[in-house]
């Protein structure tokens, strides 16, 4: 059974994933969402890979992002990011699955902090991510619609 925040987390990342079209266009799917988490997977593709031979960090930093961005909008208040770090820990390459777990560190009025993990299909840490968000204002749906 799921709790009402859960729900409501739900709710609000459909709102937001209707017009992610950045998210979308990437093949990344919203695996998961509750008050507070978010879990997202991305195919790395042909044109994700750079001159090396293995997964652009940039791609990687944006799977990342993705999932912080469901996750600290999960309370349903409009956040935004104020600013995000990531450590490389191993490379991935075409063909792999990854998956980025985001998850509240803490989450203050306006300001928040999230911690974001990025594995491959076996489990291996790909990288670290870290974000400060920001409530901006404003709700993704109306909280007394069900």
């Amino acid at each position: 059974m799921s709790s009402s925040a859960d729900e409501l987390a739900r709710r609000a990342a459909e709102a937001m994933w209707s017009g992610d079209h950045a998210t979308q266009g990437l093949g990344m799917e919203l695996v998961n969402v509750a008050q507070g988490f978010a879990e997202i997977t991305m195919p790395v593709r042909q044109e994700m890979v750079n001159g090396h031979g293995i997964c652009h960090g940039g791609f990687i930093f944006t799977l990342a992002d993705s999932a912080f961005a469901f996750a600290c909008n999960s309370r349903n208040q409009m956040t935004v990011a104020a600013g995000a770090r990531i450590d490389f820990i191993k490379s991935a390459k075409e063909g792999d699955v990854l998956t980025a777990r985001a998850r509240v560190v803490h989450q203050g009025k306006r300001t928040g902090v999230y911690d974001a993990q990025v594995v491959n299909q076996a489990q291996e840490v790909i990288a670290e991510f870290r974000g400060n968000s920001a409530t901006i204002g404003g709700q993704l749906v109306d909280e007394s619609a069900s």
